[in-house]
């Protein structure tokens, strides 16, 4: 085990217990594979399930593993049309399962997204039964206030340079406190607690996933 590993494995651990005195169910997955394992392990098949806007479920190859499993999938990214995009937006909201990542979490087991539509903290904060959070640990932070500045000057203006959105951060990698048109930043989540005790999992991952 490297010195990384290591430190990764504590951290994990110490994440683990925050997380659960918040009555979230939590594990720890030393590699994105060994984390795909048991996200799918936490869906029964036949389960439906839908996701956010994530990189880190992407490129870990979460999405591609559940739409090669036996789930009724309801997919964003086949949507043509914004009228399709939309459907599958409410769709995602009665699932059974709703799968996401975070812009940051602290150390002590606060979860904290910012999202431009909305239909990505909506979903977290009600109506899919439950929503599997998958963490890289690059996205820790000590606390809250860490962790918008992570939302707002780290992922944010990565994001707007990934989607071609005409905002001053995608011209410059600067978080502006913008009130531009095409804006990610509308609307600010912080998930302190589970409510219900359970209805939140987080997978912790400890490799460097997403922005």
């Amino acid at each position: 085990m490297t010195a990384k590993e290591k430190r990764n494995a504590l951290l994990g651990e110490k994440l683990k217990k925050a997380l659960q005195k918040r009555h979230f169910e939590a594990y720890y997955c030393a590699q994105a594979d060994e984390a795909v394992k048991q996200v799918l392990e936490l869906m029964p098949q036949g389960s439906s399930v839908s996701w956010g806007g994530s990189m880190t479920i992407r490129d870990m190859g979460l999405t591609a593993a559940i739409k090669a499993a036996d789930y009724v999938v309801y997919d964003r990214d086949l949507a043509t049309t914004p009228e399709e995009a939309d459907v599958v937006y409410h769709q995602a909201l009665g699932a059974d399962f709703f799968v996401t990542s975070a812009n940051a979490i602290t150390e002590e087991g606060q979860i904290v997204n910012i999202d431009g539509r909305g239909n990505r903290v909506a979903a977290i904060t009600f109506g899919p039964k439950r929503v599997i959070h998958v963490i890289g640990l690059n996205k820790v932070t000590r606390d809250v206030q860490e962790a918008i500045s992570r939302a707002r000057h780290t992922a944010a203006p990565i994001n707007t340079s990934r989607l071609g959105s005409a905002t001053p951060c995608a011209a410059d990698g600067v978080c502006h406190e913008c009130l531009s048109p095409a804006c990610i930043c509308n609307v600010l989540q912080v998930v302190r607690n589970s409510f219900p005790a359970g209805r939140h999992i987080v997978v912790l991952v400890g490799e460097d996933l997403g922005y």
